[in-house]
């Protein structure tokens, strides 16, 4: 990580972290993705705390010195994605992480079939 991301990680946990995010997470993408190197990962617990805590990140991100390329889902606010270059932040809800498991997609593990949707051998 390198001082910057170092710094701009920080200030996104706090200004999340002051407003009482839910399970935030940092995951490292360097090794995956070529237009970021870290995500940050909150859940709020509506949309409007969603929202409180994307326009949180916003202002302490412009106060650094470091304002966001940008910002999507500010409407709606089930999800909302606040770009700041090498680390892009996303806020949900807790049933829109859940379903988009951003963790686990970003985390170059393999994916596993769910029993649901695991195709089975009608056969034996």
């Amino acid at each position: 990580m390198t001082p910057t991301d170092a710094i701009i990680t920080d200030l996104v946990v706090d200004a999340l972290d002051d407003l009482k995010a839910v399970d935030t997470k940092i995951v490292d993408v360097r090794g995956l993705s070529s237009v970021m190197d870290f995500l940050v990962v909150a859940s709020g617990n509506s949309s409007r705390h969603v929202k409180s805590l994307a326009d949180n990140v916003v202002v302490k991100a412009k106060e650094a010195g470091c304002p966001p390329i940008g910002v999507e889902g500010e409407n709606d606010a089930d999800w909302v994605l606040v770009d700041l270059g090498d680390v892009v932040v996303h806020v949900m809800q807790p049933a829109a992480r859940s379903f988009y498991d951003l963790e686990r997609l970003w985390s170059g593990e393999p994916e596993t079939a769910s029993e649901p949707d695991a195709v089975s051998d009608p056969w034996g």
